[in-house]
């Protein structure tokens, strides 16, 4: 597994995604008024919004603030015209670290990133430079204990999914971004509850942290990042090892 989600696991252990659930429909928001503004209020022709849909109900979202996101992006009611913008960096240890942003201030984003990568060793990079090293997929997580894995097979590939992983307490099913919403769907019409349902930008290698100092200095940097009100979303292909992961946590 990548270091994103090795430290994805490490903050629900912690309780933190509950803490930050005010933060979480932010950002399914956002997504949401977005995508319904680039294409469209209706999910049938949008697949992008079909995404974000899925993901705002993975989380529990109540359907009035999904509502309410895509008016906003159809301009049915007022709201704040977000730009969409990506951004691209090294970390420590040459770390790749990918970043999807919805801000209305580029310049106020863009110095906060920079301000924070060099902070912990990184750097700003060209659009492109790390780019090639992920890519897209749609991932939904479901606890473990919540189906058993025949069951949750036949679910997922007959709704279009790829593949099934088994990681930290919990399935990842691996599916093409366009079969994200029709994998969620299934799982929601047989009432088998989701973590969290995303379209996400996979590593296709990663970097190992050896070192507790490179470690340490990489996870505040990704936390740091992951804070920021602009930025929506922080893909990042570090690996760590399981015994300095636990002396961190």
């Amino acid at each position: 597994m990548s270091g994103h989600s090795k430290w994805a696991t490490i903050r629900r252990k912690k309780g933190k995604a509950d803490a930050e659930r005010g933060k979480i429909f932010t950002r399914h928001i956002k997504e949401i008024t977005v995508a319904a503004r680039e294409s469209g209020g209706d999910p049938d022709g949008n697949p992008r919004l079909r995404s974000a849909i899925a993901a705002a109900k993975a989380s529990n979202m109540p359907a009035d603030n999904i509502k309410r996101a895509i008016q906003k992006g159809t301009g049915e009611l007022p709201g704040v015209s977000y730009e969409s913008v990506t951004y691209e960096g090294y970390g420590p240890g040459g770390v790749a670290i990918y970043m999807e942003v919805f801000t209305d201030n580029r310049n106020r984003v863009v110095a906060e990133i920079r301000h924070i990568l060099s902070k912990y060793g990184g750097n700003l990079g060209a659009n492109g430079c790390v780019a090639w090293m992920f890519e897209k997929k749609g991932i939904v997580t479901v606890e473990l204990e919540a189906v058993d894995e025949d069951t949750l097979m036949e679910i997922a590939t007959e709704a279009g999914a790829e593949d099934i992983l088994t990681d930290s307490g919990s399935y990842e099913i691996i599916a093409d971004p366009a079969d994200i919403y029709s994998v969620s769907s299934a799982l929601e019409s047989r009432h088998v509850p989701m973590v969290s349902s995303e379209v996400t930008m996979r590593p296709t290698t990663t970097v190992k942290l050896d070192s507790e100092s490179q470690a340490s200095s990489m996870l505040k940097m990704y936390e740091l990042l992951e804070e920021n009100d602009d930025i929506q979303k922080v893909y990042a292909n570090f690996d760590i090892d399981e015994n300095i992961l636990e002396k961190l946590a």
